[in-house]
Order: C-alpha cells, then sequence, then structure tokens
C-alpha cells in the first residue's frame, strides 16, 4: 500500500463525524437558500418594465404624474419648489424655474416613462420623452437640475456653459432637504439600482 494512500486511509478513519447540531445548522441554511430562490422567484414580476403615457401632470422639477401614477425622473435630481437659489447678488425661486423649465419642454406634448425601479416614496424611477426628448437629459442640460447617478458629462456641461443653477450659487437639492428635515434618497446610480431592487422584492405590501 502506497504512503499517500495509507495516509488518506487513516485520514478518514480519524477524521470525527459532524455532530447532530452541525447537520441540523446545515439543513436549515439549505431550506433557507431555498426559501429565498423562492421568494425571488414568486416576486419577480415587481421588475417588470412599466410603461406610462399620455398628458403630465408637472409636479416640480423632477417629478411629474402622468395617468394617476408617480413618476420621479430617473438619474436627476431638482431643486425642490421651495429651494431659494442666488444670482447677482440676490435670491431668486431657483425650484420654481426648474419646474417652469420642465413644464415648457412638455408644453401639452404626450409624455411616455418607463422604468421598473420604486423610490421609497413608492414613486416609479423613469425616462420620460415627450416629442422625443429625453426630459431627464434635457433638464440637467438646460442646469435646471444636476446629476443623480447618471448624466454627469451633461452636468459638467451646463456647469461649464453655467447654466440654469450654475449662473449663481445654490444647494445640492439632496443637501438642502438634509438641510431642512427632508429624508434623503440614495442616489439612482449603480448601488441604488440594487437597494431598489432589493426594496422590491422584499417589500411585502
Amino acid at each position: 500500500m502506497s504512503r499517500s494512500w495509507s495516509g488518506r486511509l487513516r485520514q478518514r478513519r480519524f477524521q470525527r463525524p459532524r455532530s447532530r447540531w452541525r447537520k441540523l445548522a446545515d439543513y436549515a441554511l439549505t431550506a433557507a437558500i431555498l426559501g429565498l430562490l423562492v421568494l425571488v422567484s414568486a416576486r419577480l414580476d415587481r421588475l417588470d418594465t412599466r410603461t406610462a403615457e399620455g398628458v403630465a401632470v408637472i409636479n416640480d422639477g423632477d417629478s411629474i404624474t402622468l395617468q394617476g401614477e408617480r413618476i420621479r425622473l430617473r438619474g436627476i435630481d431638482a431643486p425642490e419648489y421651495a429651494q431659494i437659489c442666488r444670482k447677482d447678488g440676490e435670491d431668486y425661486p431657483c425650484g420654481r424655474r426648474s419646474r417652469e423649465a420642465l413644464s415648457k419642454m412638455v408644453a401639452g406634448k404626450p409624455v411616455s416613462c418607463t422604468g421598473w425601479e420604486r423610490d421609497k416614496y413608492d414613486r416609479l424611477l423613469g425616462e420620460c420623452t415627450a416629442s422625443g426628448v429625453n426630459l431627464n437629459r434635457a433638464q440637467v442640460e438646460a442646469g435646471w437640475a444636476v446629476a443623480y447617478g447618471d448624466y454627469d458629462a451633461e452636468e459638467a456641461i451646463a456647469r461649464r456653459d453655467r447654466l440654469g443653477v450654475w449662473a449663481g450659487d445654490f444647494e445640492r437639492p439632496r443637501d438642502w432637504r438634509r438641510m431642512h428635515g427632508d429624508m434623503v434618497e440614495i442616489e439612482h446610480g449603480t448601488y441604488g439600482r440594487i437597494w431598489n431592487w432589493l426594496r422590491e422584492i422584499f417589500r411585502f405590501s
């Protein structure tokens, strides 16, 4: 008998069998994994892409209501409606200006939004267009919204050209909300997408 074979035989002979508690723990882990897979499979329908079309009601610079569906424009963050910014040494209502800019882009045209994620306020995070114009991108390009997980290149150009809020001084909407006691949602980038995926899977409402 070779030395290597005898060594393996000796190792098997003196290997301690798994305890009953270890076996129970293994069974419990297996059951938990199977249960998780069943739960995920049962809830995959929540991740289906949704589409809403029609005449939009403009709530503020980055959110609309479409066919009764509240929609947050994904990847951007506009000044809050009550937010004040500063330009040429004077305050001005940048939140209202942002809303007006989005209203002018839509101008009664049919709006179409698609997406599958929802934020913590249960709003659909959507990419929205009106007459072929991507509203998410256009708001950032015009300087009336900042990048929030997407459209960084568009923000850089608006900042360079001092468009919209970049023409003066302002607080990023996220910081403004934090200072005024509002909850701050996660950015709509990769981590935000993963978080929203998990929230949709494990949401029991």
